[in-house]
C-alpha cells in the first residue's frame, strides 16, 4: 500500500465531505487558480481542463503527494452556468432551468507521485420540472445556493426542484464522482475499502 500523503486540491466544503466518507486522511490545499472560461471553450472541456490544473497546481507544491483536482460545469445547452454569488444570479440561473435539461459535467484529476495522471468525466442529467417564481424566491431564500453551479443543492432542498436525475454516480452532482475516485486511489494503492 502507498504511504503517499493524499491532497484535495480544494476549499469546497462539498468535496471535503465527499472524500471523508472513503475514510482516508488527507489535507486540502486550495489550487487558486483562473477559472475563467476560453472563448468557445465547451462546457466538458472546461471542467476537464480546471481539474487537472487543480490537481497539477497542488502536486508542483507537494511533491510525492497523490493529489485530487476536481471541477464542475453545468450546462444550459452549450451555456455555462457558473456559480451565481448572489441571490438575483440565482433566481435569474433556476428561471432559464425551469423546465428544461442542464448536463453537469465534474470532471476529476488523480495526478501521481510519479507524475502521472488519472482522468474521469461523469456527466449528470437533470430535467428540472416547471418552476413558478414564487418558489425559486423561496428556494433560494431557504436554501441559499450561492457557491453551487446551477444554483442548487441535490443533497438539500434542491432536490424538490426536479422530475429526475440521470447519472451514474449519485456523488458526481455533488462534486467529486466517489466511485470512479474509489476505484483509481486503489489503482493508485492507497487502501480504500
Amino acid at each position: 500500500m502507498s504511504t503517499a500523503p493524499l491532497i484535495l486540491a480544494s476549499s469546497s466544503r462539498h468535496r471535503r465531505a465527499l472524500l471523508t466518507r472513503l475514510g482516508l486522511e488527507f489535507a486540502c490545499d486550495a489550487p487558486d487558480i483562473d477559472e475563467t472560461p476560453r472563448t468557445g471553450e465547451p462546457p466538458a472541456a472546461l471542467a476537464e481542463r480546471l481539474a487537472v490544473a487543480k490537481a497539477g497546481t497542488v502536486a508542483a507544491r507537494h511533491p510525492g503527494a497523490v493529489v485530487i483536482g476536481s471541477d464542475q460545469v453545468a450546462a444550459l445547452g452549450e451555456q455555462a452556468l457558473g456559480k451565481p454569488g448572489d441571490p438575483a444570479r440565482a433566481r435569474e440561473q433556476l428561471a432559464a432551468c425551469s423546465g428544461r435539461e442542464v448536463l453537469f459535467h465534474t470532471a476529476v484529476c488523480l495526478s501521481l507521485p510519479d507524475g502521472q495522471t488519472d482522468r474521469h468525466r461523469d456527466v449528470t442529467r437533470v430535467v428540472f420540472r416547471a418552476l413558478s417564481a414564487a418558489e425559486i424566491e423561496r428556494y433560494v431564500d431557504i436554501e441559499q445556493p450561492l457557491d453551487s453551479a446551477g444554483a442548487f443543492r441535490c443533497e438539500g432542498l434542491g432536490i424538490s426542484l426536479f422530475e429526475r436525475i440521470e447519472n451514474h454516480d449519485p456523488t458526481a452532482l455533488i462534486g467529486l464522482p466517489l466511485i470512479w475516485l474509489s476505484a483509481a486511489l486503489r489503482r493508485a494503492g492507497l487502501a480504500v475499502p
